[in-house]
Formats: structure tokens, C-alpha cells, sequence
């Protein structure tokens, strides 16, 4: 299977306070930590999307930004690694992990996920209204595999909004699976989580 990936670098930082592709990790920009881990697994050509030394530019919105990769990628690619720039540590057996899960050929995406840990809970304004079961949630992270024809038709048929691309293919009708992911594969949203990403760094 055939696979290019895409790198999301584009987003503002507003949690973090500044641009995370401007952030860096043991003297690397975190962008290229996440195109490194897609090559290393398997994927044949990386798309960056962001202002950054040979990306392209990205969108107002997350999905924007992927579409702008997306138009980058042949038609002869048969699938498509979607990875944020804010996970750098994602291992590259992650990537052949949901790369070979998407090669069965049942499902039209594939996303790493690990079990949730704590209670959630469902509240309006100040109040509890509902614990809701843990046992079926996985929390949800990148990269994610999918079939390049199904994310460029979801991309195509849903102009709304989603924090990843596997709701878009969820929200057009298409199978999803999961498989295993990594607790280490950690998203950079604050500055404390920098700190914690030096500190895994053997």
C-alpha cells in the first residue's frame, strides 16, 4: 500500500501562547520530529502543511489545513497518514500499526486511541448532570491511515468542522477502526507539556 503522509503545523498556539511550529524539542522543530516518525514507519513522501521551510500553507481550521495537503497527494496514492505536528514522540511502529490495520481493506480509516483513565463526567453551567461509562471510550490521537479516495470524497461532501479527519469520514457514513495507541504519544497544549516530552527523551 502505497502511503503519503500529512504533517498539520499550521494552528495558532492559542493555548500554548505561541505557534507550536515554532517550538522546539532537543533542537528540532516539533513539525519535523512528527515528518520524521511518518518516514521512518513507512510512508513514502511527507506534505508539511504550515509556515514552515518547505511547507505549504494552511487554513483557517484544522481541516483546511489537511485539505491544502490533500491537494498535494496523486491520485495514485492509495492512502493517506494524517499527523499533527503538536504529537512529535508518535512512535513509527504507530504509523505501520494503523498503516497495516488500514490495509485489510474493511475500513476506510484507521486512528490510535488508548483507554480513558479518568471519570467523565457531563455537567451544564456548575452542575453534574451525568457520569458517563468509561469502559467504551478511547481517547483519540495521531497519526491517523486513510484510504485516499474516502478522506478526499468526506473532505469533498462536508465543509463543517472537526477536530479530526476520522469525524469527517464518521459524520459521511464510512467504517473507522481503531487499534492500540501509545500513552507516550502526548499532544503539546501548554508549556508544561514540553517539559514533559524532554523528560521522556531517553
Amino acid at each position: 500500500m502505497m502511503a503519503w503522509g500529512i504533517v498539520v503545523a499550521a494552528g495558532t498556539g492559542s493555548r500554548y501562547g505561541q505557534p507550536k511550529h515554532e517550538l522546539q524539542l532537543r533542537g528540532r522543530p516539533l513539525w519535523d520530529w512528527a515528518r520524521r516518525s511518518l518516514l521512518e514507519g513507512g510512508v513514502s513522501e511527507v506534505v508539511v502543511v504550515g509556515s514552515v521551510p518547505g511547507g505549504i500553507p494552511g487554513g483557517p481550521r484544522r481541516r483546511d489545513s489537511v485539505a491544502a495537503g490533500l491537494a498535494m497527494v496523486p491520485k495514485s496514492i492509495s492512502a493517506i497518514v494524517v499527523h499533527d505536528a503538536a504529537r512529535p514522540l508518535a512512535g513509527p511502529d504507530l504509523v505501520v500499526r494503523v498503516l497495516e490495520r488500514l490495509a485489510v481493506g474493511d475500513v476506510a480509516g484507521v486512528v490510535p486511541g488508548v483507554p480513558v483513565r479518568d471519570t467523565l463526567k457531563q455537567f451544564e453551567r456548575d452542575r453534574v448532570v451525568v457520569t458517563i461509562d468509561r469502559d467504551a471510550l478511547i481517547s483519540v490521537q495521531t497519526p491517523q491511515a486513510f484510504v485516499t479516495a474516502a478522506l478526499r470524497a468526506a473532505h469533498a461532501a462536508d465543509d463543517g468542522d472537526a477536530s479530526d479527519d476520522a469525524s469527517l469520514l464518521e459524520r459521511a457514513g464510512e467504517s473507522v477502526a481503531w487499534v492500540s495507541g501509545d500513552p507516550g504519544n502526548l499532544k503539546v497544549t501548554y508549556p508544561a507539556d514540553l517539559q514533559i516530552l524532554e523528560a521522556m527523551i531517553p
